[in-house]
């Protein structure tokens, strides 16, 4: 009897070691998870410099982002202080935040020229000229100079990802968002695929990415949509595809952003940048396009003031976006990082979203930093 029952204890350890190992296991696998995670997140944050206790140093460390994005004016405060003060401040602003991260971040802004501008004239940096007048002028080399000038100002200062160029069409110039603000070449699309083809390869002689915004076209809005819902059914045209179909079939490109606009004839449910229809079926596999897809802002009031931040998250992801930003400048969230990955964590957990999904963006990020000067 003796023998026999002192055989449990041994059984009982062994129990025990399966029981933590398991857990280990599934310890291991969260962090794997939200690793993959981070590098979906694209987030702003506020300062021109950061120290070790700073939330987005922290959120770094971490693994919560794999990149940011930088503003020169905060929006929610109403004011110019921001991220960008001077050439040497950015540089340094830049280093600091590559310094507290184990892999290259992207480190993106929108310096598409003329009003949407972040490296301004007045911080020191070079003068630029909008789309819609190198589209006026129509000379391809001097879209090409004023492009790799762009490219370098941004190399020398560390940034590696422009949200740019625009390929909307300007068929609204009243557009508030485009067309008001000069943002468009032309309303002809081989126009402007010839002239975003030359920001395009400028940038990547300087080993800067770009982004083709916004699909599948902003052009025709009446509305804007960072203040709320846009449908732009009744004004779109098939023609708004066209630029991207150029590109894609002429160079590549590196990034898609989407748009938040809703269209009923292409999704009769969910605007672009949640649905499947538009970024899985469309831009994938109609149009071909196998690299990055990244979100416009996610706080802009055409997400913000119509879905939760769960549903914005499950949907664009089912959908097919890769990197989801985050620009903290319409609103201010400086926990939006763990809210984010806390979320998705769940929603995968739970299996809203299947854990491939996560992966296939995952690789495509890491693919594409492998590229990375």
């Amino acid at each position: 009897m003796h023998v026999r029952w002192a055989k449990f204890p041994l059984l009982s350890l062994i129990g025990l070691f399966l029981v933590c190992a398991c857990f280990q296991s599934s310890q291991a696998k969260e962090r794997a998870l939200r690793d993959m995670i981070g590098q979906m997140l694209m987030v702003g944050f506020r300062g021109l410099e950061v120290g070790r206790d700073s939330a987005i140093i922290q959120d770094i460390r971490q693994g919560r982002i794999g990149g940011v994005i930088l503003f020169d004016c905060d929006i929610a405060r109403n004011s110019w202080k921001r991220n960008i003060e001077s050439p040497q401040q950015l540089q340094d602003l830049v280093s600091d935040l590559q310094a507290a991260s184990k892999r290259q971040l992207f480190i993106a802004v929108d310096q598409e020229g003329g009003k949407v501008s972040r490296l301004k004239e007045k911080y020191g940096f070079p003068s630029t000229v909008s789309q819609a007048w190198l589209g006026e002028q129509n000379d391809p080399e001097l879209t090409r100079g004023y492009a790799s000038r762009t490219a370098s100002t941004l190399a020398r200062m560390g940034i590696n990802v422009n949200l740019a160029p625009v390929v909307d069409l300007n068929l609204n110039p009243d557009n508030p968002v485009i067309g008001g603000l000069e943002r468009s070449f032309s309303p002809d699309p081989d126009k402007v695929a010839r002239h975003a083809k030359e920001v395009v390869q400028e940038h990547r002689k300087a080993g800067i990415f770009t982004a083709l915004k916004h699909f599948p076209g902003h052009g025709s809005s009446t509305r804007d949509s960072h203040q709320g819902f846009t449908d732009i059914t009744g004004t779109w045209r098939k023609k708004e595809l066209k630029p991207y179909r150029e590109i894609f079939k002429n160079i590549g490109a590196d990034m898609v952003m989407s748009a938040h606009v809703f269209n009923s004839r292409l999704d009769p449910k969910w605007p672009a940048s949640l649905s499947s229809r538009v970024l899985d079926d469309l831009l994938r596999e109609q149009m071909g396009f196998d690299g990055v897809i990244i979100s416009d802002d996610m706080q802009m009031g055409a997400i913000r003031n119509n879905y939760s931040l769960k549903t914005a998250l499950e949907r664009t992801i089912l959908a097919g976006t890769d990197i989801i930003v985050f620009g903290n400048n319409l609103v201010y969230d400086p926990d939006i990082a763990r809210k984010a990955t806390g979320i998705i964590t769940r929603l995968v957990q739970d299996g809203h979203i299947p854990a491939s999904r996560i992966k296939e963006s995952y690789q495509r990020i890491m693919q594409l930093k492998k590229e990375l000067h």
